[in-house]
């Protein structure tokens, strides 16, 4: 059996089958206790290479969605850390694992707090505790900052290096660990009486649920994707990843440490090159023309014909997450995968011709946002691409009658 163990494309068809396994109904625990026996160590890498394996051989994402909890469980523990590379203090990974750091701390204390729910409210003045309930979770929800980074700065990374399979699984995991903590939320939130029975209840069901996603996430990211992230991505790609961090922002820790690896020169490009562009009814110079775009009050986006995003309006009012590193990068990764087959119809009709347009509005929060995709054609009519247009219709919405005078003086 050593010679299994040690033999890496043995642990990984192992590894596999157990997977497939789960896949096929048998019990999650008489497959995890196997997976013990079997496996007492697994480098961090070939845990990634399995699930990029099974996807590319045809077992559904959304089934390794289903299934990554459970292997992940059985696989805690057990995976092999010994070759992980030390990162220097501000490096991504470093913020990213403090984050998870500051993440736990908060769990810990939700966790002690649930256990003494009965005690808390057996007694009349209890708002004191479901306020420090709730204030924990809103906490939490910073999480979301974290999960955009990986998102929209580690992925496509990854996927330059051939790493797609993994990263849509682990988005899955984001948005239902987002789904679970707004629920709680809106659990906690709920008018009535907080009973002690009735707050177990929603322990159980709601809260519980969303910790337990939090912290699985973590064990996810620790023991596996930032190793092998470490492994795959230069530090040119690191330090790329780091100066656009600040723009999504971080999840209830604020780095103080400036990183930047030894050896990489990056061209730091603040402003347009000089230049005309000549159009039909007019001509800019790219500086022109940068400020322009800039001050339309809406976000653009351009994906060119070969679906590629290649342009995004850098506004001062954002109302999406754009930065640098979704330049290239094909647009259906760009968006969850619960909204892909959604981007996969527009693209298609405005392809065929079937539709120019596809407008959409949603409410997020107290904002009301308008968005809308635009086929973009050229004389005769071939496809070059698609525009997508996203405002913040908030305040305009409220406008009525007329302003005829200055409102700024």
């Amino acid at each position: 059996m050593s010679e299994l163990i040690n033999n890496s494309q043995s642990r990984k068809e192992l590894l596999k089958h157990m997977i497939l396994q789960l896949h096929e109904g048998v019990a999650p625990d008489a497959v995890r206790a196997r997976m013990i026996e079997l496996l007492t160590k697994i480098p961090y890498g070939e845990v990634v290479e399995v699930e990029q394996e099974l996807i590319s051989e045809g077992l559904p994402e959304s089934e390794v969605l289903r299934l990554c909890d459970i292997h992940s469980q059985a696989l805690e523990g057990h995976i092999d850390l010994s070759g992980m590379k030390i990162v220097a203090p501000g490096h991504p990974v470093d913020t990213f694992k403090r984050e998870n750091r500051e993440l736990e701390k908060v769990v810990k204390q939700l966790r002690e707090l649930f256990s003494r729910s009965e005690a808390e409210l057996s007694v009349p003045g209890n708002e004191k505790y479901i306020n420090l309930v709730k204030g924990l979770f809103n906490n939490l929800m910073d999480v979301d900052k974290h999960y955009r980074r990986k998102e929209n700065l580690l992925f496509p990374f990854l996927e330059k290096c051939g790493i797609t399979g993994p990263p849509k699984v682990m988005w899955g995991k984001h948005d239902e660990t987002r789904d679970l903590l707004k629920n709680a939320i809106n659990v906690l939130n709920m008018p009535g009486e907080f009973t002690p029975d009735m707050m177990q209840m929603k322990i159980e069901l709601h809260l519980d649920p969303a910790v337990n996603a939090i912290t699985a996430m973590i064990m996810k990211e620790d023991e596996i994707l930032f190793p092998m992230a470490l492994d795959k991505l230069t530090e040119t790609d690191w330090y790329e990843i780091y100066r656009q961090t600040n723009e999504i922002g971080y999840c209830l820790y604020d780095p103080a440490i400036t990183w930047k690896p030894r050896g990489v020169e990056i061209v730091e490009s603040t402003s347009a090159e000089e230049g005309t562009i000549s159009l039909p009814s007019g001509k800019f110079t790219s500086e022109q023309i940068l400020a322009v775009l800039n001050a339309l009050p809406v976000d653009i986006t351009f994906v060119d014909k070969d679906d590629k995003v290649k342009y995004f309006s850098q506004g001062k009012e954002r109302v999406f997450d754009r930065n640098r590193a979704i330049l290239g990068r094909d647009v259906r990764m760009c968006h969850p995968p619960s909204s892909v087959h959604v981007v996969d119809q527009i693209i298609r009709d405005f392809k065929s011709g079937a539709a120019d347009s596809a407008p959409f509005w949603i409410q997020m929060g107290d904002k009301f946002i308008h968005i809308e995709y635009f086929a973009l054609r050229n004389e005769k009519g071939e496809y070059l691409g698609t525009m997508e247009v996203s405002q913040d219709l908030t305040e305009k919405r409220k406008i009525s009658g007329d302003q005829r005078l200055l409102s700024y003086r």
